[in-house]
């Protein structure tokens, strides 16, 4: 539309035109010219290193222990033989002195430690009232007999299946409570601290928990063959198919025709729910040979024969 005139000449523009987009200093010097000053490093620089240093050399020497432990231990055979480590556990007989209930459950200053347990009397737990007659050979214990709401009639031997109570102490001189309350439960359960645990469930359970108050000590192979025939007498012997009990009396003479109690030269765990099993069961008149043997080992016990009269 209209001319301008220009106000810079082309020379003197490109004089001021830059060649890049920023300058920035010489980083190198010229041969012959002094050093820049060295920056300071930062103490808190230095600390890091060293503590990084330390934390290094002493994953080293945890490294080079856990090797040294590595190469001493010896991998099993797998065709060892169990019974002879079974024979050479060392039992402790159960009618040695009482082991240390605080240090088990805790101390509890001023309070009686109970144990509460509901039960269904249409099949009452043998095996824990079993546990119970042989825990009282062992400790104080104030034992009691309540009946529920939810429960109609109880009958009278189950009412009395701890017996008469007939030394009455002071609550204070007992070592552990043991209450037994009949309810209409589907299985049964049991509670220790009232408030801060939740039930325990079920009778081969309950009985663990009863039995290790023995303190008895036995080694990896035996724990795990008595918690093998506890489940085996719980859910086959107890709740299982009339096939699969002739299969677990099967077992039960086998293992027996080797040794006098299912497990070892000592009763267990395993011999007091397997007794109970055949006994809610009603298969025990038709066990084998070496069955009925250890049956009559059981009731020779002064705890199984008293069991033996609630049946009756």
């Amino acid at each position: 539309m209209y001319k301008v005139r220009p106000l810079h000449s082309a020379a003197v523009l490109a004089e001021h035109l830059p060649s890049c987009m920023y300058s920035l200093p010489n980083l190198h010097r010229a041969p012959g010219t002094a050093a820049p000053p060295q920056e300071e490093i930062d103490p808190s620089l230095q600390a890091l290193e060293s503590r990084q240093e330390e934390i290094l050399k002493r994953l080293y020497e945890l490294k080079s222990a856990v090797d040294g432990l590595s190469k001493m231990i010896q991998t099993p055979d797998a065709d060892f033989d169990v019974t002879n480590i079974i024979q050479t556990d060392e039992f402790s007989p159960l009618s040695t002195n009482g082991a240390d209930l605080d240090l088990m459950l805790g101390k509890d200053y001023g309070a009686l430690k109970d144990v509460v347990i509901n039960a269904n009397p249409s099949l009452p737990p043998l095996s824990l009232l079993v546990i119970h007659s042989l825990l009282c050979e062992r400790y104080k214990i104030l034992s009691a007999v309540h009946t529920h709401s939810s429960v109609k009639s109880v009958p009278e031997n189950l009412l009395k299946c701890f017996g008469e109570q007939t030394k009455k102490q002071p609550r204070h001189e007992y070592q552990l409570g043991f209450t037994l309350i009949w309810k209409d439960v589907p299985k049964p359960q049991m509670k220790f601290s009232i408030q801060t645990m939740c039930p325990i469930e079920g009778e081969g359970n309950i009985a663990r928990f009863l039995f290790s108050l023995f303190g008895q000590k036995y080694n990896a192979v035996t724990s795990t063959l008595i918690d093998s025939w506890v489940d085996t007498a719980i859910f086959q012997l107890k709740e299982g198919s009339s096939k699969e009990r002739g299969a677990v009396l099967r077992s039960m003479n086998a293992a027996l025709g080797k040794s006098p109690w299912l497990v070892g030269s000592e009763l267990t765990l395993a011999d007091v729910v397997a007794w109970s099993a055949l006994q809610q069961t009603g298969t025990a008149g038709s066990a084998p040979a070496n069955v009925q043997k250890w049956m009559k080992s059981c009731e020779n016990l002064a705890p199984f024969s008293s069991v033996m009269k609630l049946l009756k």
